[in-house]
């Protein structure tokens, strides 16, 4: 199942995409399911 505000990629071309709408499945590329990626870290303000 997709989730909402998750974005995708591609690990074989390195499409991403944002989901907008939830739903059943999951997003595909290239003949692969696509990955959800993970948040990048910000950055410390010491």
């Amino acid at each position: 199942m997709s989730q909402l505000g998750k974005r995708y990629r591609c690990e074989v071309c390195g499409t991403e995409a944002l989901c907008t709408r939830a739903g059943e499945g999951m997003p595909s590329c290239c003949d692969r399911p696509m990955v959800i990626q993970e948040p990048k870290p910000l950055p410390s303000s010491d």
